[in-house]
């Protein structure tokens, strides 16, 4: 097990109002149980449906991936609101295996609309059951059970493929996009960063955003969260196993790290986290990450035209030439979203509510692990000055 946090820093990010609600961990228990009947289900859902699915194809796929706290959820959410797109939403959870039903009936029983409340992370972004979130890692999951086994190669190349998750995800899109009858789908997922050769070989048009922020804020937020979950767990011991349920292992008692290939520093990054060296931990993660995304970008033309690099600093200060940069990067029109990109681009800014607090070894660690990477990585970033 790891190392509990020290007592003053989980106070100081105490989450006493975070609590699992009952139907939903009961919901979420039951699903994962039988996920091999909803797999049987969701078959039978594309049979019936086949004659609608065969009509869509699916076009130019929206990829937002990077590490935790990058700024993915405010991307995702933003570009969710494009006519073009759709993506998976807090309601989809935890049936993530039938869309097509689901949301057909969800369309047709719901009284009022859903609402809105901060999220647990206590970041500022208020979500609903409509807001956009992560929900197809569990199908990856179900498909790929070692992809969060710290003690193997996480990595999806794509130099062997499930053919039968192949089939069932590009069904699964194709369901979701005839039931929203969208013509585009839209994917916030951290953990396809390290799989984005292998969705490259299932749709070579995809496109893949990746949003890279300034480690020494990086790394203070992630420490900042998972003392945040860790406490909440304290509180409410169903969390972590929720959280698990849901394909999150980033924070809290659960978490663990993607192993990018370099079972050496996958090790060293674990073993950090056992004995209480927090920062060194995040910081070493928050390098392999971006070391493994430039390696892939180093020896592939193909990934590197399929990839937006932008700097997270620059998503809030320079919202403007990034929202534009990304649009032209997907090609996704302006028509229909000239009101939301003024509203993002007035609405987004930097963190406010909360300021590093590094020990001077804490900050030598970022700057001998993180300055080197963060500095070679700026090579691929793509955003106009």
């Amino acid at each position: 097990g790891h190392r509990p946090l020290r007592r003053e820093i989980l106070e100081k990010y105490a989450v006493s109002s975070t609590r699992v609600p009952s139907g939903l961990y009961v919901q979420t228990r039951l699903f994962n149980a039988t996920r091999r009947a909803w797999q049987f289900l969701a078959d039978l859902e594309s049979s019936v449906l086949r004659q609608e699915i065969d009509q869509r194809a699916v076009d130019r796929p929206v990829y937002v991936t990077s590490l935790p706290r990058s700024g993915t959820t405010i991307l995702t959410e933003m570009l969710e609101r494009h006519p073009d797109l759709t993506s998976h939403r807090y309601s989809d959870f935890p049936n993530a295996w039938t869309p097509y039903w689901r949301n057909y009936l969800l369309q047709r029983t719901r009284i009022r609309a859903p609402e809105l409340k901060e999220r647990a992370h206590g970041d500022r972004i208020q979500v609903s059951n409509d807001s956009p979130e992560a929900v197809e890692e569990v199908l990856w999951m179900h498909f790929f059970p070692f992809l969060h086994d710290a003690d193997v190669n996480n990595v999806l190349d794509g130099r062997s493929r499930n053919s039968e998750f192949d089939r069932f995800y590009s069904q699964h899109i194709l369901k979701l996009l005839a039931v929203r009858n969208a013509p585009r789908y839209l994917s916030k997922a951290n953990y396809n960063l390290s799989r984005i050769r292998y969705i490259l070989g299932l749709f070579p048009d995809a496109r893949f955003l990746i949003p890279v922020r300034d480690p020494l804020h990086h790394v203070a937020s992630l420490a900042r969260q998972h003392a945040r979950f860790t406490r909440a767990s304290q509180a409410d011991s169903r969390i972590p196993i929720q959280l698990a349920m849901s394909g999150h292992f980033e924070f809290g008692p659960q978490r663990t790290t993607v192993n990018f290939g370099d079972q050496q520093e996958t090790r060293v990054i674990l073993r950090c986290w056992r004995e209480g060296r927090e920062t060194e931990g995040w910081t070493r993660y928050w390098a392999a990450t971006y070391r493994y995304l430039i390696d892939q970008l180093d020896s592939s033309p193909e990934l590197r035209k399929a990839c937006l690099l932008f700097r997270y600093e620059d998503l809030c200060n320079r919202s403007a030439a990034v929202i534009d940069a990304v649009l032209e990067f997907c090609e996704l029109s302006m028509a229909g979203f000239e009101a939301i990109r003024t509203e993002y681009t007035d609405r987004l800014s930097l963190p406010d509510y909360y300021q590093p607090e590094f020990s001077p070894d804490d900050r030598h660690q970022i700057a001998y692990h993180c300055d080197p990477v963060n500095e070679e990585i700026s090579r691929y970033f793509q955003v106009p000055a």
